[in-house]
């Protein structure tokens, strides 16, 4: 199974450092990255970095479009009030294929802010427990997935969030 994962950091380096252990884990076989971005917004700055990834080389161009669409959209269009949440609407069109829906794209909005970072993963396969052992104490906490009620609260046990 596919899974979309967005875990927010308290500091602007947090993502980074969960982002080199996913891919660590994945080099030993623990599990699939398909992809991945990492926003971070150090104090002082007016907009977020973000970085992404294009694991496979093959998928490289239809994840970057991903990516480009749901990063600008949330973090680098200057909307306020009803444009934000018409946009908002209109990603949510886009991303409802793979399980994030407009409630979920306004809590990544909303947290992922000035002094912070996220991680976004879309993953597969993963053995969870072993993955999840590398994750303990660096704090990330879990604002969006495609993940159901039940998969979730046991992603965010493994994790310890």
């Amino acid at each position: 199974m596919t899974t979309f994962t967005v875990w927010k950091f308290d500091d602007p380096e947090g993502a980074q450092a969960a982002a080199t252990n996913l891919k660590q884990a994945a080099s030993e076989g623990l599990i699939t990255v398909v992809d991945h971005a990492v926003v971070s917004w150090p104090v002082g700055q007016a907009t977020p970095t973000t970085k992404q990834a294009h694991e496979g080389e093959w998928r490289g161009t239809g994840w970057g479009a991903f990516w480009g669409l749901l990063l600008g959209t949330l973090f680098f269009m200057p909307l306020i009030g009803a444009a934000a949440g018409a946009a908002i609407g209109a990603l949510a069109k886009h991303t409802e294929a793979v399980g994030i829906d407009r409630t979920q794209l306004e809590t990544i909005r909303e947290q992922v802010t000035v002094g912070t970072s996220a991680l976004f993963a879309v993953t597969q396969d993963g053995d969870i427990d072993r993955v999840g052992e590398r994750f303990h104490g660096m704090r990330g906490k879990l604002i969006a997935t495609n993940l159901t009620d039940a998969e979730r609260s046991t992603l965010l046990e493994t994790f310890g969030s």
